[in-house]
C-alpha cells in the first residue's frame, strides 16, 4: 500500500526540491512544491534517514505560487522553478548558495554579491539536447529520472531552435539515441546526432543547416554543412566544434567575462593559468592583458578550437591533458589561477598543486554550489580569504546556480 501524508513544506534545498518533515521526523524531499504549502504527497523512495515524495495535491498553496508557462512543468525534469516569479527565483538561488557555503564550506557570513539576472529569462539557451523514445520521438527525462517524456513545447531554447525541432522526423527505425541542436551568433543551426554504432545512419535534410553524427570513441561524420559553429562575445568570434562545450547563455557569459576583468589584477607582466579552459572563452579576454597565459584542457575537440580561437596570441601555451596530470609538474610561479571545473569540482592533486603554487588570486567558476563550498573551504585552509561570491543566473527556471568566486592569498 502506498504511503500518503499531508505535511507542510519547510524550505527549498539545492537541486530544486522542497524539504518537509514526515510524522516520524524524517526529512522528505518533494519537487515542484513551495515552502509553507500544505500538500498531500506520496512516498516514492524511502531511506533510513530521509524519504522522497511526489506531489498528489496542493491543499493550501503558497502566496508566491504562480501558474507555470510550460504545459510540461511538474513532470519534466528540465525546470524546477516555473511556479515562482523570476524575482523570487533569484532570491531563492542566493539563499541556497549561502546555505551551501555556510553548511558545507563552514564559512561564516560569506560575501555573497547580488545575483546577476539573465537579460533573457526565457528562450536563452543556444543549445538543447533531446533523448529519443522507442519510435524516435523527441523527449526529455521525466522528473522522476527514470523514463523519457515526449515533449511538445519548451520555453528555454532560442526561437530558431524551437522552430526547427518540431519539424524533425528521424523515422521509427532510427539508431540515434540523442539529438542535440545548436544555434550560433550568425544564425546557423546544427544537428548533433548521437548513437552507439560506429557507422553514420542514413540521413537527409532539406533545410540549410549543418548536421554531424558523433559515435562514442570514434571520429564524427559530417552529414551536412560544417562541423562547427561560431559564437560572438564582445565582437570576438569563437569557433566551437560539435563536440566542444560552450556557454549556453551568451549574454550571461559576457557578464561573467566582464566580472573577471574587473576583479582580477591582470598586468602586463602577470602570469596566469586557466584550468578547464574549454574552447578559450575566458583565455581570449585575459591573454591581451597579461605577460603569459598557460591553459589546460583535456578535450581534444576543445583544444582544437582553442588553438584557432587564440591563434593571434604569442603569449599563450596550451596543454592537452587533465588538470590533475599537468598541475603537479608545472614548476612555475603564477599570479592568477582561473578554474572552471566540471560539476565534480577540483581533483585532490589540483588542490595539492595550488598549495604549492600559491597564486596571488584565484577565480573559481562553479556550476555546483556543493562542490564549490567543499573546494573553497580547502583553498581557504591554504592561506586564502574569500573576497567575493557572485552568482550569475545562467539557467533561469532551473535549479542550476553558476557562481564566480574571487579569492586572494593572505600576505604574511
Amino acid at each position: 500500500m502506498t504511503d500518503i501524508f499531508e505535511i507542510t513544506m519547510d524550505k527549498m534545498v539545492f537541486g530544486g526540491d522542497c524539504m518537509g518533515r514526515l510524522p516520524d521526523g524524517r526529512a522528505v524531499f518533494v519537487p515542484f512544491v513551495l515552502p509553507g504549502e500544505l500538500v498531500r504527497i506520496e512516498i516514492v523512495d524511502e531511506k533510513k534517514r530521509y524519504a522522497r515524495g511526489w506531489l498528489v495535491e496542493i491543499i493550501q498553496p503558497s502566496p508566491d505560487r504562480i501558474p507555470p508557462r510550460c504545459m510540461h512543468f511538474g513532470d519534466c525534469g528540465g525546470c524546477q522553478y516555473q511556479n515562482l516569479t523570476y524575482t523570487k527565483q533569484l532570491t531563492l538561488k542566493e539563499s541556497i548558495l549561502r546555505d551551501q557555503l555556510v553548511r558545507i564550506g563552514k564559512i561564516e557570513n560569506p560575501p555573497i554579491q547580488p545575483i546577476v539576472p539573465s537579460p533573457n529569462p526565457w528562450n536563452y539557451r543556444n543549445t538543447v539536447q533531446f533523448h529519443l523514445g522507442p519510435k524516435s520521438e523527441l523527449g526529455y527525462i521525466h522528473a522522476d529520472g527514470e523514463h523519457l517524456m515526449p515533449v511538445h513545447e519548451c520555453h528555454l531554447p532560442e526561437e530558431p531552435i524551437n522552430t526547427l525541432w518540431p519539424q524533425i522526423d528521424l523515422g521509427e527505425d532510427c539508431d540515434i539515441n540523442r539529438l542535440g541542436i545548436r544555434y550560433d551568433s550568425y544564425g546557423s543551426l546544427m544537428l548533433v546526432l548521437e548513437g552507439e554504432g560506429a557507422e553514420a545512419p542514413e540521413f537527409s535534410v532539406d533545410l540549410p543547416i549543418s548536421a554531424v553524427y558523433t559515435p562514442p570513441d570514434a571520429n564524427l561524420t559530417v552529414l551536412a554543412g560544417d562541423d562547427h559553429l561560431t559564437y560572438t562575445l564582445f565582437d570576438r568570434d569563437f569557433q566551437v566544434s560539435s563536440r566542444s562545450f560552450f556557454q549556453v547563455n551568451i549574454p550571461i557569459a559576457e557578464k561573467m567575462v566582464t566580472h573577471l576583468g574587473e576583479n582580477l589584477r591582470l598586468e602586463k607582466d602577470s602570469r596566469v593559468i586557466e584550468l578547464y579552459a574549454g574552447a578559450g572563452l575566458f583565455s581570449a579576454f585575459v591573454a591581451p592583458h597579461v605577460g603569459h597565459l598557460t591553459a589546460v584542457e583535456s578535450s581534444g575537440s576543445a583544444c582544437h578550437d582553442f588553438t584557432i580561437n587564440l591563434d593571434d596570441f604569442d603569449n599563450v601555451v596550451l596543454y592537452e591533458a587533465e588538470a590533475e596530470a599537468v598541475m603537479p609538474s608545472l614548476n612555475m610561479n603564477m599570479d592568477v589561477l582561473i578554474a572552471d571545473p566540471p560539476r565534480s569540482g577540483l581533483a585532490p592533486d589540483v588542490h595539492d598543486a595550488i598549495g604549492k603554487m600559491l597564486p596571488e588570486q584565484i577565480a573559481y567558476i562553479s556550476c555546483d554550489p556543493a562542490t564549490l563550498a567543499r573546494d573553497v573551504r580547502k583553498i581557504i585552509h591554504k592561506g586564502y580569504r574569500l573576497v567575493s561570491v557572485t552568482p550569475f543566473d545562467q539557467f533561469p527556471h532551473t535549479a542550476h546556480i553558476e557562481t564566480v568566486v574571487i579569492m586572494s592569498r593572505i600576505q604574511e
